[in-house]
C-alpha cells in the first residue's frame, strides 16, 4: 500500500471542490479492501503534522476496523482485514495510543475496543501486561493509555457470569484493582483536567468490572473500604475551577463531572445490585448475603449521609450539580425508602428533602421555558420521548415521590400539605406576586400521585375533584402557556377519576377541545393526549360523535406538526371506537396519514443519508416508532371498513406509496405493520387487486433481497395472495414460481430456525389447497424439501415436525399417484408413512385432522396395483388411522370452538377490569396513619420478580431440544379445507373402494375389530345425517 498516495487521497477529501473531494471518497472506498490499508493508515498517523489529516485518518481507521475486522458473514473475503494484517496492526495500536493528541485518541480508543471485543484474551494474550507496565510508566501519555486498556479489558467481560469470567476475577481484577485504587487516590487530589480524565477512566473501569457480577476480591472489606471511600472523596471534593466553564452543556461533559457521575453510579450500584439483602434474588443470595449485610450496616447510611451533605450545599447554593448527578442521587433516596434500616436515616429528612430538594427538581427549569417558547418540539420530545428521560432527574424525581408514598402511606399527607401550600399561595396571590413555575411544579407532582391518590380505600380520592375545580380548571385561562399543557396532562394522570357532578365532566371537554387549538403547540398536544381517556366517558363520547371528523383533523395536523408516537395511540383510539362515524371519511382520512407517514420517513433518509457511518436503518427511534404508531392507525382503520369493499379497494392504492417506500428502502423495524396493512386489505376485501399484486411483487423482492427471517411476518398477506387470488396466479406462472421460490430459500438457507421452516410449509401447503391441478411440476420438490429436513438429524421440535410432515400428507391429497411415485423414488415411502402414523396423535387441530382424513381417503381409492410394494403390507394402517383421526375429531372442533369464543372474549375485554396494583391500595386507616409501622421493612418485588424471571429461564433451557406441546387450535385460520366435509368424503372413498376394489376393500376391514368398525361405521352414519340437513345446520355439525 503506498503512504504517501493514500495521504494524498485523505487531503483531497478535505478540500472545498466537490467533483474532488467525491473522486477522493471513491479512491478510497477501494483502496480500503487492499492488504496493508490499517497499516499505511497508522503509519499517516504516526507522522502526519497536519492536524485536519490526522483526524480524517482516525475517523477512516476507525470506520474501517469497525467494517472489517469481525465483519458479519455475507462480507466477501476479500473485503476483511486478514489475520496477518491484524497482528501487525495489534502491535501498534497501543503505542499509537499513547503518542496521539486527545482528539486522535477519542477515534483509537473506539478501535481498541472494537478489537478487544473480538479478540481479547485468545488473538491478544499479552495485552493485560502490556497495560500494566503502562500503568506504572513515568509519563502521563503512556499512564492514560494503560488505564483506556484496563477500561477496554472490564468492557469485554462486563455482561459475562460465571466461568466465563474466571480468568478476569482471579487474574485482571486482582492484578490491576489495587493499582488503579492506589492511583486514583493520589489522583482526586488534583487539579488539572488531564487528572479528571484519568480518574474517568479509574472510575468507569470500576462501573463495567461490577456491572454484572462483584468480583470476590472487591468483597473484601478493607478494598471495598478503600474503593468506596475514593468514590465518597471525588463526591466530596470542591470542583477544579477547570471543570465549571460557563457553558452548562460543556460542564456537564467535563471529565471532573464525568467522574463524579461515575462515583455516584458505582455507589448506587454496589447498594441496589449487591448491598441491600432484600433485593437479592434466589441465584444471587448466597453469594452476596455477608457483602450486603455489611454493606446495609457499615457503608449505605454513610453514603446517604455524604449524598444528603451535598443535597444541602445544592439547595444553599454554595455548589452545582449535574443532572446525571441529581439523577443518581434521586434514584439512591429512592432505595434508601423500603429497608427498614436506611428508612430510618431518610424519615427525618423526607419533609425538607420534598419542599427544598424535590420540588426544585419537579419544577422547569429555564432551560425547559427558553425551549418551550423556542423550540417547542424539542420540548415535547424531552418530555414525552422515554429514552430522552431515562437519566433526567425530574424523572427521577417522579419515581422517588411514588415509592414514597406507596410504600410508606403516611407521606403522602406530607407531599399533599405542601402542594396544597403552594397551589393556596399561589391561589391568593396577587398577579404581580405569583409563582406560576411553582403551581406548574405542584400540579406536577398531584399528576405523579395520581395512582395512590385514586388507589383503593383511599381515604382522599373524594376530595379530587374538588382540588380540580378549584385549582386545575383555572389553569386553562392562564396567560402562561406551561401552565395550560400542565392543566391537560394533569387531566390525563388522573383518567380513572369518577366526577360526580356530570357539569365538570363536560367542563372538562370542553376545555380540553378548546385546548386543543391553543396557540401553544405543547398545549395543543397535551390536550390530544388527554382527550384520549375521555372517551371512556358515555356522555362526552356521544358529544364526541358530533365532532369526530374536526378532531380527527386536528390529530393529523398535530401529527405533521411534531413527532409524538402517543398521538398515534390516539389516533388509532378514535379510529377504533368511532368507526361508523369516521367512515365517510375514510379516504380522506387514510389519505392524509399517508402523507404523514410519507413526510415521517422521508426525513428518516435524509438524516439516514447525511450520516455515512450508519449503513443501515435498523434502529428505532423517535421518528420510527411514530411512523410504527401510524401504521398501526392505518391497520385499525383497515378493519373496521371489512363491511366496504369498494372502500377497501380505494385505500389500496392511496396505500401503496407507504408499502414501497417502506419495502424498498429496507425499513426493517416499519415491515411487520406494513405486512399487517397487506394482509388486512387482502383478508377485508376476499379479493386481490392489480394494486395488491404490485404488493405481492414487492414482497416476494423483499424477500429474496435477505429478508427471509422475515417470512414469519409476510406469511398471513402470502397465504391470502395464495387463497384468494388462485386463477390470477394460475395466469401468470411468475407469480406461483415466486412462492415456490420463497419455500426453497427457507428450507436451505442454514442461518434459519425451525419456526421459519414451519412457514415455509405453511406456504406449500397454502399453495397445494388453493392451486390445486396446477403444481404438477412444482410437488415433487415441496416433497423432496420436507423429507430432506424431516429424516436429517437438526428436527428437534414436535411441531416442525407435524409441519414437515403434514407438507408431505398435503401433496398425497393433491395427488395421490404422484406423491407415492416421489415418494417410492427416493425410497422414503415406508419412512414416510411410518412417520406419519407415529405422530397421528400430535394431529391435534381440525385443520391436521381433516388433512390426513381427506389425504387417507384419496388413498385407499389408488389401484391396488399403483400401490407401491414397500408399503402394500401396512396398507391397513390407513383406516386404523382413519379410526383414531374420527374419533378424536369432535374433541377437536369442540376444542376450536371454545378457541374462538375465548378469541371473541379477549377482543370485547375491557381493558379497565384489569387489577389493580396492590401498592396503591391504602388498607385500613391503622396501616397507614400509624408512623411505627412505617419504620419496618417493606417487601422488595422486585427481586421477587427477578426470581421469577430466572425460574422462567431455567425452564425454557430445560426443555431446550426437547418435544414441545401440541399444536394449539387457531381460531382465525382459515383455509379451502373449511369448506371440506370430511364424513362425506370418507363415505364416498369408501363407497368406491368397496365398488371398484371389493377383495382389497374386503381385505381391509378385516383388518380392524369390531369397536374399530363401529366407528367408521359411525363415520358413515354422521355423513349421512349431516347430508340430510339444511346448508346451514350441516356447516355447524360437519364442516369447519
Amino acid at each position: 500500500m503506498d503512504t504517501a498516495a493514500l495521504k494524498t487521497c485523505i487531503q483531497s477529501t478535505l478540500t472545498p471542490d466537490p467533483n474532488t473531494r467525491r473522486q477522493a471518497e471513491l479512491d478510497l472506498r477501494q483502496a480500503e479492501d487492499n492488504a496493508g490499508f490499517t497499516s499505511a493508515l497508522a503509519d499517516i498517523l504516526q507522522s502526519e503534522q497536519d492536524n485536519g489529516i490526522r483526524q480524517a485518518t482516525a475517523v477512516y481507521l476507525k470506520n474501517r476496523v469497525t467494517r472489517a475486522w469481525n465483519p458479519a458473514d455475507d462480507l466477501p473475503e476479500s473485503k476483511r482485514i486478514q489475520e496477518p494484517e491484524k497482528q501487525a496492526f495489534r502491535r501498534r495500536l497501543v503505542p499509537l495510543l499513547a503518542s496521539s493528541q486527545p482528539n486522535i485518541r477519542s477515534q483509537l480508543i473506539s478501535v481498541l475496543q472494537t478489537i478487544l471485543h473480538t479478540d481479547f484474551p485468545d488473538q491478544w494474550p499479552g495485552f493485560f501486561e502490556s497495560s500494566l507496565q503502562l500503568i506504572n510508566a513515568q509519563d502521563a501519555n503512556s499512564v492514560f493509555a494503560g488505564l483506556q486498556c484496563i477500561l477496554g479489558i472490564c468492557r469485554v467481560y462486563r455482561f459475562k457470569s460465571g466461568d466465563n469470567r474466571s480468568d478476569f476475577e482471579n487474574g485482571i481484577v486482582a492484578g490491576s484493582f489495587p493499582q488503579l485504587l492506589a492511583m486514583g487516590n493520589r489522583l482526586v487530589n488534583e487539579e488539572s483536567l488531564e487528572a479528571g480524565e484519568m480518574l474517568r477512566a479509574v472510575m468507569k473501569s470500576f462501573k463495567h468490572a461490577v456491572y454484572f457480577e462483584l468480583p470476590k476480591h472487591l468483597q473484601q472489606h478493607q478494598i471495598i473500604v478503600g474503593w468506596c471511600s475514593l468514590f465518597l472523596n471525588t463526591i466530596k471534593k470542591d470542583p477544579p475551577s477547570c471543570s465549571m466553564p460557563d457553558d452548562i452543556e460543556e460542564r456537564e461533559n467535563n471529565h471532573w463531572w464525568k467522574a463524579k457521575k461515575w462515583a455516584y453510579a458505582n455507589l448506587n450500584r454496589l447498594f441496589v445490585r449487591y448491598g441491600n439483602p432484600a433485593t437479592l434474588s434466589k441465584s444471587n443470595g448466597e453469594t452476596y448475603a455477608t457483602f450486603s449485610k455489611n454493606f446495609l450496616e457499615n457503608f449505605a447510611p454513610e453514603i446517604l449521609k455524604i449524598y444528603l451533605q451535598q443535597i444541602e450545599k445544592w439547595v444553599a447554593s454554595t455548589t452545582w450539580l449535574t443532572r446525571t448527578v441529581l439523577s443518581h442521587t434521586l434514584t439512591y433516596l429512592d432505595e434508601c425508602i423500603k429497608p427498614k434500616t436506611m428508612w430510618n436515616h431518610l424519615q427525618p429528612h423526607v419533609e425538607n428533602l420534598i419542599a427544598h430538594f424535590l420540588f426544585p427538581v419537579l419544577c422547569l427549569s429555564d432551560e425547559d421555558l427558553e425551549l418551550f417558547d423556542n423550540e417547542p418540539s424539542e420540548y415535547l420530545n424531552r418530555k414525552l420521548n422515554f429514552y430522552e428521560q431515562v437519566s433526567a432527574p425530574d424523572v427521577a424525581g417522579m419515581s422517588f415521590l411514588v415509592s414514597l408514598t406507596k410504600h410508606r402511606k403516611h407521606q403522602t399527607f406530607v407531599a399533599l400539605e405542601f402542594v396544597n401550600e403552594v397551589v393556596n399561595r399561589y391561589e391568593s396571590a396577587s398577579e404581580a406576586d405569583k409563582r406560576p413555575r411553582e403551581k406548574e411544579g405542584a400540579l406536577k407532582m398531584i399528576g405523579t400521585l395520581a395512582s395512590v391518590i385514586l388507589g383503593k380505600k383511599s381515604p382522599i380520592a373524594d376530595k379530587v375533584e374538588y382540588f380540580f375545580v378549584r385549582h386545575v380548571f383555572p389553569e386553562f385561562r392562564s396567560p402562561h402557556g406551561y401552565l395550560r399543557a400542565r392543566a391537560c396532562e394533569t387531566l390525563e394522570k388522573f383518567e380513572q377519576l369518577e366526577f360526580k357532578d356530570p357539569n365538570n365532566l363536560l367542563l372538562v371537554y370542553r376545555n380540553i377541545l378548546e385546548s386543543m387549538a391553543d396557540s401553544e403547540l405543547p398545549v395543543r398536544v397535551e390536550a390530544a393526549l388527554a382527550l384520549q381517556p375521555l372517551i371512556r366517558h358515555e356522555p362526552i363520547r356521544e358529544s364526541m360523535k358530533e365532532n369526530i371528523p374536526q378532531i380527527m383533523q386536528q390529530l393529523l395536523k398535530l401529527a405533521n406538526e411534531v413527532d409524538v408516537d402517543a398521538l398515534a395511540n390516539v389516533m388509532e383510539d378514535f379510529v377504533e371506537v368511532f368507526a361508523t362515524e369516521l367512515t365517510p371519511f375514510a379516504v380522506a382520512l387514510t389519505e392524509q396519514l399517508r402523507d404523514t407517514y410519507l413526510r415521517i420517513v422521508r426525513e428518516v433518509l435524509e438524516r439516514t443519508d447525511n450520516n455515512e457511518e450508519d449503513d443501515g436503518l435498523g434502529f428505532l427511534d423517535d421518528k420510527s416508532v411514530t411512523a410504527l404508531g401510524v401504521l398501526q392507525t392505518i391497520g385499525t382503520l383497515i378493519l373496521t371498513l371489512e363491511s366496504t369493499p369498494d372502500v377497501l379497494h380505494h385505500l389500496e392504492s392511496i396505500l401503496m406509496p407507504l408499502i414501497s417506500i417502506t419495502l424498498e428502502n429496507k425499513l426493517y423495524d416499519l415491515y411487520t405493520e406494513i405486512f399487517e396493512i397487506v394482509d388486512s386489505c387482502t383478508f377485508a376485501a376476499r379479493t386481490i387487486s392489480e394494486t395488491m399484486w404490485g404488493a405481492f411483487e414487492l414482497m416476494h423482492k423483499t424477500f429474496k433481497a435477505g429478508s427471509e427471517l422475515y417470512l414469519e411476518d409476510m406469511l398471513p398477506a402470502l397465504e391470502n395472495f395464495i387463497q384468494f387470488g388462485p386463477a390470477h396466479m394460475v395466469q401468470n406462472p411468475a407469480y406461483i414460481e415466486a412462492v415456490l421460490e420463497m419455500v426453497r430459500d427457507i428450507f436451505t438457507n442454514k442461518s434459519v430456525g425451525g419456526n421459519d421452516r414451519i412457514c415455509g410449509c405453511k406456504l406449500a401447503e397454502a399453495s397445494m389447497l388453493s392451486l390445486r391441478g396446477h403444481l404438477d411440476d412444482k410437488v415433487g420438490e415441496f416433497i423432496r424439501l420436507a423429507t430432506s429436513t424431516l429424516f436429517s438429524d437438526d428436527v428437534k421440535v414436535k411441531s416442525l415436525r407435524v409441519h414437515l410432515i403434514e407438507m408431505v400428507v398435503n401433496a398425497i391429497y393433491y395427488n395421490p399417484m404422484l406423491a407415492l411415485s416421489v415418494l417410492e423414488a427416493d425410497d422414503n415411502t415406508g419412512k414416510f408413512f411410518n412417520a406419519w402414523f407415529t405422530h397421528i396423535d400430535s394431529f391435534t387441530r381440525v385443520h391436521d385432522k381433516k388433512l390426513s382424513i381427506a389425504a387417507i381417503s384419496s388413498l385407499i381409492t389408488t389401484p391396488a396395483q399403483n400401490v407401491p410394494q414397500s408399503v402394500q403390507q401396512g396398507w391397513p394402517r390407513l383406516l386404523h388411522g382413519l379410526v383414531k383421526l374420527f374419533q378424536t375429531l369432535p374433541q377437536a372442533e369442540k376444542n376450536r370452538e371454545e378457541a374462538k369464543k375465548e378469541n371473541e372474549f379477549q377482543l370485547n375485554e375491557d381493558d379497565d377490569d384489569e387489577e389493580e396494583d396492590e401498592d396503591d391500595e391504602w388498607g385500613d386507616e391503622t396501616d397507614w396513619a400509624n408512623e411505627v409501622s412505617e419504620s419496618e421493612d417493606v417487601k422488595d418485588e422486585s427481586s421477587a420478580y427477578l426470581d421469577f424471571l430466572s425460574e422462567e429461564a431455567q425452564k425454557a433451557s430445560a426443555i431446550i431440544g426437547e418435544d414441545d406441546d401440541d399444536l394449539e387450535e387457531e381460531s382465525l385460520l382459515e383455509t379451502p379445507l373449511d369448506e371440506l366435509e370430511p364424513y362425506g368424503v370418507f363415505k364416498l372413498s369408501l363407497l368406491r373402494l368397496q365398488s371398484e376394489q371389493p377383495q382389497l376393500y374386503e381385505n381391509l376391514m378385516k383388518e380392524l375389530d369390531q369397536s374399530e368398525q363401529q366407528v367408521l361405521s359411525a363415520a358413515v352414519q354422521q355423513a349421512d345425517t349431516i347430508a340430510a340437513q339444511p346448508p346451514q345446520a350441516a356447516e355447524v355439525n360437519g364442516t369447519a
